[in-house]
């Protein structure tokens, strides 16, 4: 299996913590492109039409695209129960709670990036940093139980996203006034999956 992949990005990340936690990271060879929404890699393209990262090229079916889709492909193949049964759907709508968190912090990002410096629109930077401080709010009023439990793919997701958070937007502050999330995930951050997968 191949992954393309393409610098920090948390979803790619997301995926590589799952590969090191279900022992498949030594299966997959990992190729850089570039990923960028203006001009995007034709190796990318022709993976995944719809130009994102990661892709998981595989020999024996189609490739496969979104790190929702390639994660649950790889926790089915390697039967590791990061989607339990018992508690599936809490695990999926906090695994959509993290994404949706990566997506308003990377379009953040491009705004400043992809975008010249007068016609960066300020509102609408706010307002995806509004998506994840209420995406915060919920997960350290209404998720910590469940992040106390056994690993599962919510775990991944939360803890890919609160480190993007730290690596490309810690002047926000995140911690402040979640006290019961930053101390699970400075917890996290010590897995080793963690660590062998940091930017």
């Amino acid at each position: 299996m191949q992954l393309l992949r393409a610098g920090p990005s948390p979803f790619v990340r997301k995926v590589l913590v799952t590969l090191h936690e279900t022992g498949q990271v030594h299966e997959v060879e990992q190729i850089d492109v570039a990923a960028s929404p203006v001009e995007p890699d034709t190796r990318l393209t022709s993976a995944n039409p719809v130009g994102k990262i990661p892709a998981l090229i595989r020999s024996d079916g189609p490739t496969l695209y979104d790190s929702r889709v390639i994660c649950r492909y790889l926790d089915h193949r390697a039967k590791a129960g990061l989607y339990p049964e018992d508690r599936l759907w809490d695990t999926l709508t906090l695994e959509a709670t993290a994404d949706g968190m990566m997506d308003a912090a990377v379009l953040m990002v491009y705004e400043a990036r992809f975008r010249p410096a007068d016609m960066v629109y300020a509102p609408w930077v706010e307002g995806q940093w509004a998506k994840v401080s209420r995406s915060l709010d919920a997960v350290e009023t209404r998720w910590m139980s469940h992040l106390a439990g056994r690993l599962d793919m919510g775990h991944i997701a939360i803890g890919c996203a609160l480190a993007y958070l730290d690596f490309r937007h810690a002047e926000r502050g995140w911690r402040t006034g979640r006290d019961a999330l930053a101390d699970w995930f400075d917890r996290f951050a010590k897995r080793q999956s963690m660590i062998e997968t940091a930017p």
